[in-house]
């Protein structure tokens, strides 16, 4: 059950209302502070992006190389935090405002999905397409061309040095 707060949610499990409930980072932390075991992670089971970068395609034809200096910075940050678990969580408790406690375990359960080539798996992009187009009722395919552009992101990634 997913209604409520997290915080309600749980008490309403230690009261033996809710037998479970989905839980986000970090709040997967407080229940398991509370005694209960996470007993799946969504990653675990199959790919699914939870951030990526999108932008018009009016900017990628103008400013191509704008496009590629952001998508060169998001694997650059995603590198860093997955090599540097300690410099990373004092940003979390920055950016976030939690205790140290709760970046480190939000960073120990978020970091599996930082890849270092800035990458999406092709099973995940293709569930989020299906969502979108079950949530905008589109029934015809969508063919990932119309949707996505790759070049510049390759781009990127030989400049890095990534193959």
């Amino acid at each position: 059950m997913v209604a409520g707060s997290d915080e309600g949610r749980y008490i309403r499990m230690q009261q033996g209302l809710l037998d479970a409930t989905v839980a986000t980072v970090p709040t997967d932390y407080l229940g398991r502070k509370m005694g209960f075991p996470v007993i799946v992670r969504s990653e675990d089971l199959f790919t699914y992006p939870f951030s990526g970068l999108t932008t018009h395609i009016r900017r990628i034809k103008e400013k191509p190389e704008e496009v590629k200096r952001v998508i060169r910075a998001g694997i650059k940050a995603n590198r860093y935090m997955r090599e540097n678990r300690d410099g990373t969580i004092p940003i979390l408790m920055s950016t976030y405002r939690i205790d140290r406690e709760v970046a480190t375990a939000a960073y120990d359960s978020f970091i599996k999905g930082f890849n270092n080539d800035g990458s999406m798996p092709e099973d995940g992009f293709r569930r989020l397409l299906d969502d979108t187009k079950r949530l905008m009722k589109i029934d015809r395919e969508v063919a990932f061309s119309q949707v996505s552009d790759l070049s510049i992101l390759r781009e990127a990634q030989r400049e890095l040095g990534i193959k």
